[in-house]
């Protein structure tokens, strides 16, 4: 039996969804002129008040973690939405070529680790891989900045960078409006990267350089697909905390043949991976004894080798049927 309480509450739901500032029946991705909507490269602080930054500050204020089931369900459909659009987007493209590239997020534009992202991602893109990455600052956005440079010369990559050189890391006042100059200086329409943040790390301005964004609320949901969707391959440049948890929930996905087959994970920076956190050697020790097994590992300091092994890949699932 439905009383007037349950009238009432419905009522105080669809009223709420009709409040909230974001759209709850949004059915497409996020572009860049969306996201930053409202925001003038020639006036930093304009960035306060543009419609991402207007959504993060409404999601702070509600809780991050929230028991008020009106908020709840108005997250859940957005993020339903963005999740539906994101599965459509991918199956419109060549799921067996989407590379994603994962590490830290404090990478500056000026280290030559991002550089040497911005560089392996332009050639990955012009070689016809898609290329994804959790939509943020550092080794995210080099690989957003290298799809969209894919045609350019490497003098026009390297005056992008020495642009972008002024403000390098995300927390400088400067660090979107030289993105933006860089987006303006070099248009292009012809390549096509998604980036994947989250708002729960709305600090860590997304990436304009991303020509589709997949935002969500839910962290979980974010990471599941960023880990799931590169098909083709999965790079791990320097990170921290967040990147080895990436690494191991891919490795579980590989072992279990999940999508029925096995994508490779390339670890670039040999260094790093095997010295400063030597997750390496500990992947061959249990690939060897049979804990992992269906990895196909690779570690180099060489971008050349990673397009080789990448493209070696495509050898092996050219004959998958594309998702339907």
């Amino acid at each position: 039996m439905i009383t007037n309480t349950n009238f009432s509450e419905t009522e105080q739901i669809i009223k709420h969804l009709k409040e909230v500032p974001f759209d709850v029946s949004r059915k497409s991705l996020y572009i860049t002129s969306e996201l930053y909507e409202g925001y003038c490269p020639e006036q930093p602080n304009s960035y306060e008040k543009c419609y991402d930054k207007r959504i993060f500050n409404y999601y702070k204020s509600t809780g991050i973690q929230t028991n008020d089931i009106k908020e709840s369900l108005a997250r859940t459909l957005h993020d339903h939405g963005i999740y539906t659009a994101l599965g459509e987007f991918v199956r419109a493209h060549d799921y067996r070529r989407i590379v994603g590239v994962m590490g830290g997020h404090a990478l500056l534009r000026t280290d030559s680790m991002y550089h040497q992202i911005v560089f392996l991602s332009k050639r990955l893109t012009e070689q016809g891989f898609f290329m994804l990455s959790g939509g943020g600052p550092g080794a995210m956005e080099a690989t957003h900045v290298g799809a969209w440079l894919a045609g350019c010369n490497d003098n026009e990559v390297e005056d992008a960078l020495q642009i972008m050189s002024v403000a390098p890391k995300f927390n400088h006042d400067l660090w979107l409006s030289t993105a933006f100059e860089v987006i303006r200086k070099y248009p292009q329409v012809r390549y096509e990267s998604i980036g994947i943040p989250t708002w729960l790390y709305g600090h860590e301005p997304s990436t304009p350089f991303a020509t589709h964004i997949a935002k969500f609320f839910d962290n979980s949901i974010r990471e599941n697909q960023i880990l799931t969707l590169p098909f083709g391959g999965i790079i791990y440049t320097p990170g921290s905390a967040g990147t080895m948890q990436e690494i191991f929930q891919d490795a579980v996905q590989n072992h279990y043949l999940s999508f029925g087959f096995s994508s490779p994970m390339i670890f670039l920076g040999t260094q790093f991976w095997t010295k400063e956190v030597p997750i390496y050697p500990l992947l061959q020790l249990l690939t060897g004894n049979g804990k992992y097994n269906n990895l196909l590992l690779a570690l180099t300091d060489n971008s050349d080798e990673i397009a080789q092994k990448l493209i070696e890949f495509q050898e092996l699932v050219k004959n998958r049927p594309k998702l339907v």
